[in-house]
């Protein structure tokens, strides 16, 4: 997968598409500016309707983040990752303790060690109190220096239709800080789950890169957005390999 202008742009077409087919008749996305403005009318407050995950964070550990979010991925009824899909998967990252919330909030799924809970996907007007209540995640530390570690994707309760397969993620480390990396890692693990590109019981070796280009081997997915210091220009920041040989550093 060449990472062209025009690749980058083709992709980002392609996901809004999936997301929501009747734009194909209904409104040009042929270009770049046409795309923008598009997902500049996605960046304000959910309407009350439209399905919005929320996440509550304690504390912080990437690595098991990213194996729980395709946990709490992999649990949702097809309707439900559907409507969130529409949405583009969308995400409201808070600051807080799940343990202490838990006696007032129906968390959908929750990490083993408590650390992070997920709500919905759900209408917006679902998690107003909870939104109300905490303040958002404020990650702020630019990612950096941290070393390939490989998760496991728990098996589920019903296995899936290929044997389990490892792959890797590549995450964009230039200027891109900690929330930056929780939105992008998101976005391309919740929908790869959706595309059945990861399943219960395959493994991910998350990688650390400070650019996204050709050498890092072929891509299945990529999470694009626009430049961080360039709004008229696409960026890959992070992408899902295919598969790779079965060499893995240590597990989380």
């Amino acid at each position: 997968m060449t990472l062209s202008a025009d690749r980058l742009l083709s992709l980002a077409l392609e996901r809004l598409h999936t997301a929501r087919p009747e734009l194909r008749a209904r409104r040009d996305l042929s270009g770049t500016e046409a795309l923008r403005a598009f997902r500049a009318e996605l960046t304000g407050d959910a309407p009350a309707d439209e399905a919005v995950a929320v996440v509550v964070i304690g504390t912080l550990d990437l690595f098991p983040w990213v194996r729980e979010t395709c946990v709490f991925t992999s649990s949702l009824t097809p309707e439900d990752a559907q409507a969130w899909r529409r949405s583009l998967t969308r995400t409201v990252y808070l600051a807080g303790s799940p343990a202490r919330l838990q006696d007032r909030f129906s968390f959908d799924h929750v990490a083993p060690d408590g650390a992070t809970a997920w709500l919905g996907p759900a209408p917006a007007a679902a998690s107003t109190g909870l939104r109300r209540l905490l303040k958002s995640f404020d990650g702020r530390r630019v990612v950096a220096g941290l070393p390939a570690t490989t998760v496991v994707i728990p098996p589920g309760p019903e296995p899936g239709h290929r044997p389990p397969v490892h792959r890797a993620v590549h995450l964009t480390t230039d200027g891109v800080t900690l929330t930056d990396a929780l939105v992008h890692l998101n976005h391309l693990l919740a929908e790869a789950v959706m595309d059945r590109l990861i399943l219960p019981g395959d493994r991910l070796t998350v990688r650390c890169v400070p650019q996204l280009d050709d050498s890092a081997g072929t891509f299945a997915a990529l999470r694009i957005d626009t430049a961080t210091d360039a709004p008229d220009r696409l960026h890959a920041f992070a992408g899902l390999t295919q598969e790779i040989p079965d060499a893995v550093p240590h597990h989380r």
